[in-house]
């Protein structure tokens, strides 16, 4: 089944957006600012003020937001939303017209992806998944690492549209391969995460002037982004969300669902997730995946954020 390319033009194609979060209201203000109408959706419309100050129109649901759209683009919490959004009864698949884009950019599972590129091209409605990684201060900065799956052609037809939200874009294979190569990064984050903690929390302990250290160690061989990145906002106890515990968690069961399935053993990764269970126990569920630091201070009678 052959189906069009869509071609995109600022001031005429119509972009569509649901979930207007800590990273979603960025990316679709940057397309704003591009210069595509938007028309938005989220389950607390408060949180779509500001997209609606830039001119976005308001849809009640992502039904209505497709039946408006050309490219429909969701960024929401787990793999059970981006199953309501795209494939519910009052889903975006179900008001997309033939021809149109649906483009899935939340960290979820990979046979999600596949499935809904199935039910997509039965309908003649083209679908891509599209996570990202960069956080918060990625999104702002229109500096997101996109990661791709889906047909290529309609991937570099969206060529525009994702020079608007990211840096580094990337396709990866079909459907589905984009979410793979996310879990291949969170896998990275999660055990990188522990060391850049840890590492604090030894020269915290070691009587270090930690700024200082940061200087020595972010530049060398063991410098990463998260130690760049967050390293700084552990010293200053600045744990607001980039991404939240709750949601890395889930994708590190996702990456150890795929692994089991794959047949691989993967111990730094299921150390992980215990740690951050620990953090979600400890109340920090909603706190960003910095905030590790907290969980593993209290281990060591340590209270972080009253630290002396």
């Amino acid at each position: 089944m052959v189906m069009a390319v869509p071609q995109i033009v600022a001031g005429k194609t119509r972009i569509g957006w649901i979930g207007t979060g800590v990273m979603g209201s960025s990316m679709c203000g940057h397309l704003i600012s591009a210069g595509f109408s938007a028309t938005v959706y989220s389950r607390t419309r408060e949180k779509a003020e500001p997209l609606l100050a830039k001119g976005a129109a308001w849809a009640p649901t992502p039904q209505a937001v497709a039946a408006e759209s050309d490219v429909v683009f969701s960024i929401v919490g787990f793999p059970s939303d981006v199953r309501e959004v795209m494939l519910g009864r009052e889903g975006a698949l179900s008001g997309a017209a033939a021809g149109s884009v649906l483009v899935d950019m939340t960290t979820s599972q990979p046979t999600l992806a596949v499935e809904i590129d199935a039910a997509a091209r039965a309908k003649r409605v083209h679908s891509i998944d599209a996570p990202v990684s960069g956080g918060d201060i990625g999104a702002r900065n229109a500096a997101l690492s996109i990661m791709i799956g889906g047909d290529r052609e309609i991937v570099d037809a969206l060529q525009p549209l994702w020079q608007a939200m990211g840096k580094t874009i990337v396709y990866q294979g079909p459907a589905g391969s984009g979410q793979h190569t996310k879990m291949v990064n969170q896998i990275l984050i999660a055990s990188g995460m522990v060391g850049v903690c840890e590492a604090i929390l030894y020269g915290y302990r070691a009587g270090l002037d930690l700024k200082t250290v940061l200087q020595s160690v972010s530049s060398g061989a063991a410098g990463s982004w998260s130690l760049s990145n967050l390293g700084p906002r552990i010293i200053d106890n600045n744990f607001d969300p980039g991404f939240f515990v709750e949601h890395f968690i889930k994708d590190m069961g996702i990456a150890l669902e795929e692994s089991r399935r794959m047949g691989l053993c993967m111990p730094g990764l299921a150390l992980a997730q215990q740690l951050y269970q620990a953090v979600m126990a400890q109340g920090f569920g909603r706190n960003g995946t910095h905030s590790l630091q907290l969980a593993l201070a209290n281990l060591a009678g340590i209270d972080w954020r009253k630290r002396g």
